[in-house]
C-alpha cells in the first residue's frame, strides 16, 4: 500500500462530481489554437469554453482572478442560503409572543422540518449546475429563497393559522439547505486541485456563518419599535436574496464542457465508506446543524430569562471551527480528529445534562459552546477524510480514477445524509420532552451515538492491525 506524502496532507485533493465530456471544450481540450490555454474563453452568457486551473499560464493568465471572483459571490449566495434554512431556528422561539399558541412539540417540529427538506434537495442540487451552469443556478437558487421569505412574512402575522400550514411554510426553508450542495460543486470546479482545499474551505465556512448571522440579526431586527414584528424577519430575506441573484447574473460564470457524474455516485454506493463516512457526518455537521436550530429554543424554554441574541455565538463558534478542524486533521489525520471531536461532543453533552439537573445557566451555556466546537472541528475532519480513505491503496492512475469517482459521490451523499442530523437533533429533544417531561434523556442518546461513532472511526481507521492502519487517514 502507498500512503499519501505530506503534500497530500497540506493541500488534499477534493474530488467533485462533474466531469469533462468527452471533445468538449475544458482541461483536456484546449482546441487547436495553444494561444486559448493562457486565459479563459468566453461567450454570450457569461460561459467559459476553456478552463484549465492545472495550466499554471492560464491560472496566472486570468484563471485566478475568474475564479476568486466567482468564489466570492458564490460564499454570498451561500451565506444568504443558511440564513434562510435556519430563520425559523430564531423565529419558532418568538412566536408565542407573536400570539401563537403552540407546544413545545410543536415548536421542535417547526425547527426540524427545514432540515429534513434541507438534506433531501442536496442531491439534486448537486446535479442542478452541470446541468444549467454554476451561475445560472446560483441566479436560480437565490430567487427561490423569495418564497420562504415570503412565506414566512406572511404566516406569521395570522396567529390563527393551522399548524400544517405553518409547518409547510417551514418546510420552504429548505431551499436554503440545497444551496450548500451546489455552491461546494461549482465552485470545486474552479479551482486547481493544489487550491481546491482551501477554496471549498472557505466556500463552506461563509455558509456556516449564515446561521450565526440570523440568530443574530433577525431578534434585533424584529424588536425595533413597539411589540414583535416577527414579518420582518422574512421581508428583511427578499432584497438580498434579489440581490444575490442581480451579483450571481451579473459577475459569475458558467463552464461549459461538464456534466453531472452519475458514476461517481454509483461507484460511491456500492463502497461501505460511503456509508460509515455518512453515518459519521451526522454526528458532526449533523450536530452542528441540530443544535444550532434547538439551541434558541433550548434557552427560551429552559431559562425564559436568558437573552436570546446569545444563541447566534454557538453557530459562530461551529462555523469558525470547522476549518480549524480541517487544518489540524492535515497535520494529524482526519480520522484521529474525529474522534476527538466526538469525545468532546460527548463531554458537552455530560455537561449539558448536569446544568439542566442543577438549572444552571452559565454551565449550560459553556456546555452548548463546547457542543459547537466538537462539532465544527469534526466537520473540517471528517471531509478531510474523504479523499484520504478513498485514495489509500491506490497504485496506478486507472485506480486513482475510480478511487477518485468514488470520494465525489461520497462527498454529495455524505452532505445530504449528514444533514438529516439537524432534523433528528431537534426532534430528540421533543420526544425526550414528551416521554419523560426532560430533554435529559436524549442528550444521553446523543452521548451514546457519539460514543458509538468514535468507536466506529477508530475501529475502521486507526485500530492496530485495520486495513486502514498504515494509512494517513
Amino acid at each position: 500500500m502507498s500512503s499519501p506524502t505530506r503534500e497530500h496532507l497540506t493541500a488534499p485533493q477534493v474530488p467533485t462530481p462533474v466531469e469533462v465530456l468527452p471533445g468538449a471544450p475544458g482541461p483536456d481540450a484546449p482546441g487547436p489554437d495553444a494561444s486559448r490555454s493562457a486565459q479563459p474563453v468566453h461567450r454570450a452568457g457569461r460561459w467559459i469554453d476553456h478552463w484549465d486551473p492545472e495550466d499554471a499560464t492560464f491560472w496566472r493568465g486570468g484563471g485566478r482572478r475568474v475564479a476568486r471572483r466567482n468564489l466570492v459571490f458564490s460564499v454570498l449566495a451561500e451565506l444568504l442560503g443558511f440564513c434562510v434554512w435556519a430563520l425559523w431556528s430564531v423565529v419558532v422561539p418568538l412566536l408565542p409572543a407573536a400570539g401563537f399558541d403552540l407546544s413545545l412539540d410543536q415548536q421542535f417540529w417547526l425547527i426540524a422540518v427545514p432540515s429534513l427538506v434541507g438534506a433531501t434537495l442536496r442531491i439534486p442540487y448537486t446535479f442542478a449546475v452541470p446541468a444549467f451552469g454554476g451561475r445560472n443556478w446560483t441566479v436560480v437558487s437565490a430567487l427561490l429563497l423569495l418564497v420562504p421569505a415570503s412565506a414566512l412574512a406572511w404566516v406569521v402575522t395570522k396567529p390563527d393559522t393551522p399548524f400544517g400550514v405553518l409547518l409547510a411554510c417551514a418546510a420552504l426553508a429548505g431551499f436554503g439547505g440545497g444551496n450548500f450542495a451546489s455552491s461546494m460543486t461549482n465552485i470545486s470546479f474552479f479551482f486547481p486541485e493544489a487550491e481546491k482545499g482551501k477554496a471549498l474551505g472557505l466556500n463552506a465556512a461563509g455558509g456556516n456563518l449564515g446561521t450565526g448571522v440570523v440568530q443574530l440579526v433577525v431578534p434585533a431586527v424584529v424588536a425595533v419599535g413597539a411589540g414583535v414584528h416577527l414579518e420582518r424577519a422574512g421581508l428583511l430575506f427578499v432584497p438580498l436574496a434579489v440581490l444575490a441573484a442581480v451579483g450571481a447574473w451579473r459577475f459569475m460564470d458558467n463552464l461549459s464542457g461538464v456534466r453531472a457524474d452519475y458514476r461517481s455516485f454509483a461507484v460511491a454506493v456500492r463502497n461501505r465508506h460511503t456509508w460509515l463516512i455518512s453515518f459519521l457526518y451526522i454526528g458532526t455537521f449533523g450536530s452542528f446543524i441540530g443544535y444550532a436550530g434547538a439551541f434558541p429554543t433550548l434557552l427560551k424554554t429552559q431559562f425564559p430569562g436568558a437573552p436570546l441574541q446569545l444563541a447566534f455565538l454557538g453557530a459562530l463558534v461551529g462555523a469558525l471551527a470547522r476549518p480549524l478542524g480541517g487544518v489540524v486533521a492535515d497535520r494529524l489525520g482526519g480520522a484521529r480528529i474525529t474522534i476527538a471531536s466526538f469525545a468532546v461532543l460527548a463531554a458537552g453533552a455530560v455537561a449539558a445534562v448536569v446544568a439542566l439537573r442543577t438549572h444552571d445557566f452559565a454551565l449550560f451555556f459553556a456546555a452548548f459552546m463546547v457542543l459547537f466546537t466538537g462539532a465544527g472541528v469534526g466537520n473540517g475532519a471528517t471531509y478531510r477524510m474523504i479523499p484520504a480513505v478513498f485514495r489509500a491503496g491506490a497504485d496506478g492512475a486507472e485506480q486513482l480514477g475510480v478511487a477518485r469517482k468514488a470520494a465525489a459521490g461520497c462527498i454529495g451523499i455524505a452532505g445530504a445524509v449528514g444533514a438529516y442530523g439537524g432534523f433528528l437533533i431537534p426532534r430528540g429533544f421533543a420526544m425526550a420532552k414528551a416521554a419523560y417531561g426532560s430533554l435529559v434523556p436524549a442528550l444521553w442518546v446523543f452521548v451514546a451515538a457519539y460514543a458509538v461513532m468514535a468507536a466506529a472511526t477508530w475501529a475502521v481507521y486507526q485500530r492496530r492491525g485495520s486495513a486502514l492502519a498504515r494509512e494517513s487517514i
